[in-house]
């Protein structure tokens, strides 16, 4: 396994192992919480068609296709808001993949979608363009492997790469790559590592900086 950072295109950089063992465990901890409520964790529909994955949102509620304070297609409750912790973790994460001091400081996210997978879920490719702004997305895994596709700016198609994330793993989209169609192909059942938190399926977050205001 190579636990050097690389680069899948213009803005778009993986960094194995990122968060360690008893950040992963915590995390895992905050994630408990917050599918507790307000707004339990749920599948959302996309054109009807109820996702594999489920998720759970922080500081706005994501529904296909915007953004609301209240998750008016659950059970209206605002969600739980977006914590200062995770715009340090951000913030760390964008300095760490070689973003300038601006860039950092600039850095406020405000929407984090928490998506867990069991071992069936999917992710279709797409783009995540909802946002009106085009901040970088910072992404993070913990939990069970999975086969990561991140492909180009045009279409779902190729060109297009097949990587495996892995838990602690960090991946950071901006740039030229910050509308690039990606997507989850396969979950890797029983892959976590012991004491992450997890025994079974993947925790993925991204959290993004949506330009919206109240």
């Amino acid at each position: 396994m190579d636990d050097e950072p690389s680069r899948l295109g213009d803005g778009a950089v993986l960094v194995p192992g990122w968060l360690g063992i008893e950040e992963q465990v915590w995390i895992v901890g905050e994630f408990r919480n917050w599918v507790a409520g307000p707004v339990p964790i749920r599948a959302a529909k996309v054109r009807g068609h109820e996702m594999s994955v489920r998720t759970v949102c922080l500081g706005w509620h994501w529904q296909p296709y915007k953004y609301t304070r209240a998750a008016t297609d659950v059970n209206g409750a605002r969600v739980l808001p977006f914590p200062d912790w995770m715009v340090r973790l951000g913030q760390r994460a964008l300095r760490e993949t070689g973003h300038s001091g601006a860039e950092v400081d600039a850095y406020a996210p405000d929407t984090a979608l928490v998506n867990y997978y069991d071992d069936a879920a999917r992710m279709g490719m797409h783009q995540d363009k909802d946002e009106r702004s085009l901040a970088p997305v910072v992404s993070l895994s913990i939990g069970d492997d999975c086969t990561f596709r991140f492909g180009n700016t045009e279409n779902r198609g190729r060109p297009y790469t097949d990587v495996r994330l892995r838990s602690g793993d960090l991946f950071v989209f901006g740039g030229a790559s910050r509308l690039a169609y990606h997507g989850v192909t396969r979950v890797h059942s029983r892959t976590a590592p012991e004491g992450c938190g997890l025994t079974t399926g993947r925790i993925n977050i991204t959290m993004r900086m949506t330009g919206l205001t109240d």
